[in-house]
C-alpha cells in the first residue's frame, strides 16, 4: 500500500509527458474527395422555348447497390468495390435528374420541364420516367471501363396513363485508367448526358 501515491505519481507523469512530448499522432487530413455528375450548359432561363411539349420528369429510380454514397467499381460480374475515400457530393439519383432535366430544357420541341412532385395546376402531355441499373467503374474486353445502363419509359398523364415509349439504354464503355475517380465521374457524366440525347430521341410529337 505504501507503494500506491507513488504509481499514481509515475502514471500522471507518463499522461502528461504524452500529452507534451508529441507521443499522440498529430490530426491528420481528410482522404475522402466528392465528386459531381456535370452535364450540359445550363439552360438560359430568360430564352423564350419555342417548343410544345409539356413534360414532367419522374424521380429517377436506382438500383439498390448504386445508393451508396460512395463511388462504385464493379469487379467481374458479382462483386462490388463501394469507395471509402470517393464519395458523390449529391445523391446520384438527383444528379442524374439534374442532368436528364437540363437535357430536357434545352430540346426544341420541350417548352417546360416540371420535376416531380409535379404542380396541381400545371398541365403536362407526357411523363418521363427513367430507371437506372448501372453506373459504375467496371471492366470490358481487359480494361477499366466507365459503365451506365438504364430504361426510358415515356407514358401518357392522367388516370388512364398509357405507354408511348420505351427504350432501353447502355452507353458503350468508356475507357478510364482504374485510378482517377474525377475521371471516372466525368465519363459517367457523358454517358448521362448521353442518356438525355435518347430521352429527347424518344419524345413523340405534341398532342
Amino acid at each position: 500500500m505504501k507503494f500506491a501515491p507513488l504509481c499514481l505519481g509515475l502514471l500522471t507523469l507518463g499522461v502528461g509527458l504524452a500529452g507534451c512530448g508529441g507521443l499522440i499522432p498529430p490530426p491528420q487530413a481528410d482522404p475522402t474527395h466528392y465528386y459531381v455528375l456535370t452535364g450540359p450548359p445550363l439552360a438560359d432561363s430568360d430564352a423564350v422555348a419555342t417548343g410544345r411539349l409539356r413534360l414532367g420528369l419522374k424521380a429517377v429510380e436506382l438500383a439498390a447497390y448504386l445508393k451508396s454514397p460512395g463511388l462504385i467499381v464493379r469487379q467481374g460480374t458479382n462483386e462490388l468495390m463501394l469507395q471509402d475515400y470517393a464519395r458523390w457530393g449529391e445523391p446520384l439519383d438527383a444528379g442524374i435528374a439534374r442532368i436528364l432535366r437540363e437535357r430536357l430544357r434545352t430540346a426544341a420541341a420541350v417548352a417546360r420541364v416540371y420535376p416531380q412532385p409535379f404542380p396541381l395546376d400545371a398541365d403536362r402531355d407526357y411523363d418521363v420516367a427513367v430507371s437506372v441499373w448501372r453506373c459504375e467503374g467496371g471492366t470490358a474486353a481487359g480494361r477499366r471501363v466507365a459503365q451506365f445502363a438504364a430504361t426510358i419509359e415515356i407514358t401518357t398523364t392522367g388516370m388512364n396513363a398509357r405507354v408511348v415509349a420505351r427504350r432501353t439504354f447502355v452507353a458503350p464503355p468508356a475507357s478510364w485508367d482504374g485510378r482517377d475517380f474525377a475521371q471516372l465521374a466525368a465519363l459517367l457524366s457523358a454517358e448521362v448526358d448521353a442518356l438525355g440525347q435518347e430521352v429527347v430521341a424518344a419524345l413523340p410529337a405534341a398532342p
